[in-house]
């Protein structure tokens, strides 16, 4: 068995004493795991950091097998990547984000989501809202998704201010009214349409929501925790948002 395919590496285990095993997500095979001879290496370890994209070459006698990778590199973005505190957890959480997906389902939407954010991620104060974008694609393909898109309860696409928490759902101003202290906020940046970037306020808001949904929906029911980075990089990602916003207002 062989196969040819691009790679981000998202995660890497020691194994004896020269070799790893590299987690990838790849385009057109999801999340792939392979043996790397020398992958300790000093050549090799560079190429092996999470962050880098890579071209990789998957061999193995037999499909189930865990099979060996030979990598060469494409885009070797570790270093950046270790810059801003968003950036250092956010790879992090991506990673475990992907994770919670079957191994080997292909998701090719989310490779190129993954691609597209990483190059985003020196940037504290955008940082966020790619990465709420990210949770909401991965429960969406957890078979979760939330529908934004107009409210539960008339139809209406307009002023939709809130979200369900038992059907992942908008709600509008005037409907969910009676029920505002029962309910999630919809951040306004995440409405169709809606035009301009997130204050801190509202990334706070989407966080919350995403958390919301991922803990019943996906951590609950398998008993985990969430990942310390995911935390980690809201943290950073507010405080960039806080630096910012006074910035904005007096100019």
């Amino acid at each position: 068995m062989q196969w040819q395919d691009e790679g981000i590496i998202i995660g890497v285990k020691r194994h004896g004493e020269t070799s790893v095993i590299a987690e990838l997500m790849t385009r057109e095979r999801g999340r792939h795991l392979g043996l790397v001879r020398s992958g300790r290496s000093r050549a090799m370890q560079p190429v092996l950091q999470p962050g880098n994209r890579v071209e990789a070459v998957w061999r193995a006698r037999l499909d189930e097998h865990l099979g060996e990778f030979r990598l060469e590199p494409v885009r070797l973005r570790a270093a950046k990547l270790m810059e801003t505190a968003t950036a250092v957890y956010g790879v992090q959480a991506m990673g475990a984000l992907l994770r919670l997906l079957p191994e080997r389902d292909p998701h090719p939407h989310l490779f190129e989501a993954l691609d597209i954010i990483l190059d985003a991620l020196d940037d504290p104060a955008d940082a966020g809202e790619l990465f709420v974008r990210f949770e909401l694609a991965v429960l969406n393909d957890l078979g979760f998704g939330l529908d934004l898109s107009e409210c539960a309860a008339t139809g209406l696409r307009g002023n939709l201010v809130y979200v369900s928490p038992k059907t992942g759902r908008a709600v509008s101003r005037e409907a969910g009214a009676p029920y505002a202290d029962r309910m999630l906020a919809l951040p306004s940046f995440l409405s169709e349409g809606a035009a301009g970037a997130a204050d801190r306020e509202n990334m706070a808001a989407a966080f919350r929501l995403t958390a919301f949904f991922l803990h019943r929906h996906v951590y609950e029911p398998r008993g985990l925790t969430e990942n310390a980075a995911r935390d980690g990089f809201v943290q950073a990602a507010l405080k960039a948002l806080s630096a910012r916003d006074p910035e904005r207002q007096a100019g």
